[in-house]
């Protein structure tokens, strides 16, 4: 064990020369766990994805001031009973129908591998945008599915009647 020795108040001792009670041993397993945790992997493999959203017929969303968010439900299976894959989400550029950025974890870093159901909803609320068939806000029923390794995506929506 290391001697311990304290400054005594009348002496200045050079910094130096102070000892503390820190073990070798404990400052080892603290630096240890300190590396642990900066370089920790995603549990699931991210890929940065683009695409393009229009009706069936191929002319834009309505852009009445409505923001549009597309949000991708990964069907990937967890990898145990606490990781689970997480959605991610894109917003639509209305003058064009595009995405280029996906968001899971951190922004921009993409999507889960794999396939996902897609969900169209507003950035407020998470409603339907106006002219969008209510089915593409329900991940239960919407008919929307992409795969990342089938890109850029070119996604279809029925135009409501």
């Amino acid at each position: 064990m290391t001697t311990i020795h304290y400054p005594l108040p009348t002496t200045h001792y050079p910094l130096s020369t102070i000892h503390y009670p820190l073990s070798a041993a404990l400052a080892a397993a603290f630096g240890l766990a300190l590396l642990a945790g900066c370089g920790a992997q995603e549990p699931f493999e991210l890929i940065k994805v683009s695409g393009r959203i229009t009706y069936e017929d191929g002319t834009l969303l309505p852009a009445e001031g409505n923001y549009v968010r597309l949000t991708f439900y990964p069907q990937a299976p967890p990898l145990d009973s606490k990781t689970h894959p997480r959605p991610g989400t894109a917003e639509v550029d209305l003058q064009d129908g595009t995405f280029s950025i996906a968001t899971t974890h951190r922004w921009g870093d993409g999507l889960t591998s794999g396939k996902h159901k897609v969900v169209v909803s507003t950035t407020v609320l998470q409603v339907v945008p106006k002219g969008v068939p209510p089915e593409y806000n329900d991940p239960d029923r919407t008919p929307l599915e992409v795969d990342t390794a089938q890109q850029p995506f070119e996604l279809k929506i029925r135009k409501p009647q």
